[in-house]
C-alpha cells in the first residue's frame, strides 16, 4: 500500500486528514519535523508491537519510546510475551513499509493504543503511507478514527 491507497481510504471515510508530499525522503521523526518545520513532538510514530503474537498498533510522540512493560500491563500480558514487529511483519499486517506507517487505513482494523503525550497536541503529522508523504489530522480526529484507547505507555 502507499500515499494513493491512504488517501482513497481518507475519501472513502470522510476523515478530516490530508497527505502532504514533501520533495524528499521523511523516514525519520528528525526528518519529518525539519522538513515541515514543526517541533518533534508534532509528529507521530505508528510502531507495531506483537503482543502473544496479536497485533497491537501503538501512537506515541516522535521524542518518547513506548516502555515495554507498560505496554505488557495495557494488554495483560509478561514483558517478554510483547515483542516490536520486524519490518517484513509490519510491511504484511499494517501494509506499508517501515517510516511510512500511517496511524489509521491499514488493510484490517488494528487495536489502537494511543499515548496521552499525544493529545497533548492540537494537531500531529503522521506516515502517509510513502516515506516522502505524511498524514495531517487533528488528534481529536486521530482518536476517533483509530477508536485508540488512550494510555499512558510512552516516558517522558
Amino acid at each position: 500500500m502507499d500515499a494513493t491507497d491512504l488517501a482513497r481510504f481518507i475519501k472513502q471515510n470522510q476523515i478530516a486528514a490530508e497527505i502532504v508530499h514533501l520533495p524528499m525522503k521523511t523516514p525519520t521523526v528528525a526528518d519529518a519535523a525539519e522538513a515541515l518545520g514543526v517541533r518533534p513532538q508534532q509528529i507521530v510514530k505508528s510502531l507495531l508491537f506483537l503482543a502473544a503474537g496479536e497485533p497491537v498498533l501503538v501512537v506515541t510522540n516522535g521524542v518518547t519510546r513506548v516502555q515495554r512493560k507498560r505496554l505488557a500491563d495495557v494488554v495483560g500480558l509478561s514483558r517478554r510475551r510483547v515483542k516490536i514487529a520486524s519490518a517484513e511483519q509490519v510491511a504484511v499486517i499494517a501494509g506499508y513499509v517501515v517510516g511510512a506507517v500511517p496511524p489509521f487505513g491499514h488493510p484490517s482494523k488494528l487495536r489502537t493504543l494511543l499515548d496521552v503525550g499525544v493529545l497533548e497536541e492540537t494537531a500531529v503529522y503522521g506516515g502517509g503511507g510513502d516515506i516522502n508523504a505524511l498524514a495531517h489530522i487533528t488528534t481529536l480526529e486521530l482518536k476517533r478514527v483509530t477508536t485508540a484507547e488512550v494510555v499512558a505507555i510512552a516516558d517522558r
